[in-house]
């Protein structure tokens, strides 16, 4: 990393570089000085983020009420690292999965006013569902054969009627109206804490215009009781809205606990919890 910084902006080729401690799977991030990061994309198929971030997000930053990574300059491919990659200004912040939240409702009012306002900015032009994003934002039917592959093959490990109701009843619902902007990864590791409140929100690879179903699962992942029922109320969600939502945590919950093998990891515990908490919600809406 040190020798594509030197060769490409020399200015800042004597900045200490370091790895950050909790890294993401699409890139690898790493601290550029005190004011910089940069962002290496771990795998050809996360490539085409990088121009959609250094397009998207410096005319998304100034319409959301929290901070956003901005981009400050895009890397080009090499011989040795030959994908394209990019320099954004720092954000300070530890983690949700990590930091100490002090009032998760009112963190959970803040992520709904942010998503608000990600919504109503203009959808014109924006990147459309497809494989840059994993289709987040497209309709669920597009995971529907790999979602009832893992309920069948996590049959004994999971209570297979109540998954599979949770999903059928996902996809019965459609959205049916004009596309929105998408976070298209809202978890607790995209999420910036500073003193013990929500500041920042991380990582828009995933990002499009489309259904924003797909960035409400962090009410299964990381909300409960009032803080889920908190930010459902401040989005106004209807039961349509909500039924996709659940069908996107549990997709992703599943595929999580088959990718774990049977293994008693802490991801599986998680990814277990997930499905059993959304089993519940559903089951308390009927």
């Amino acid at each position: 990393m040190r020798e594509l910084v030197a060769a490409q902006f020399p200015a800042w080729a004597d900045l200490p570089v370091q790895r950050v401690e909790h890294d993401g799977h699409d890139n690898r991030t790493f601290r550029l000085g005190t004011d910089m990061a940069v962002r290496l994309p771990s795998h050809p198929r996360y490539a085409a983020q990088v121009k959609k971030e250094q397009e998207w997000l410096p005319r998304l930053a100034p319409l959301l009420p929290l901070e956003i990574p901005i981009p400050i300059a895009a890397g080009r491919p090499t011989a040795r690292y030959q994908l394209p990659w990019s320099v954004y200004r720092w954000l300070e912040g530890e983690d949700a999965a990590h930091a100490d939240v002090r009032d998760l409702t009112g963190f959970a009012m803040l992520l709904a006013k942010f998503l608000d306002a990600l919504q109503a900015v203009d959808p014109y032009a924006g990147p459309v569902p497809g494989e840059h994003n994993f289709f987040r934002g497209g309709p669920l039917t597009i995971y529907d054969d790999e979602t009832r592959r893992a309920i069948a093959t996590l049959r004994g490990h999971i209570d297979v009627d109540a998954v599979t109701a949770v999903w059928d009843e996902a996809l019965r619902s459609t959205w049916e109206t004009d596309p929105v902007w998408i976070h298209g990864d809202v978890a607790a590791s995209n999420l910036l804490v500073r003193g013990g409140s929500l500041a920042a929100v991380i990582d828009f690879g995933c990002s499009g215009v489309g259904d924003p179903a797909c960035d409400l699962t962090i009410a299964w992942t990381l909300f409960a009781g009032e803080s889920r029922t908190s930010f459902r109320n401040e989005l106004q969600l209807d039961g349509s809205m909500w039924a996709r939502a659940r069908g996107w945590a549990m997709w992703k919950g599943l595929i999580t606990l088959v990718d774990t093998a049977g293994a008693d990891t802490p991801e599986a515990v998680r990814a277990q919890r997930v499905i059993d908490v959304v089993v519940a919600d559903q089951r308390a809406a009927a």
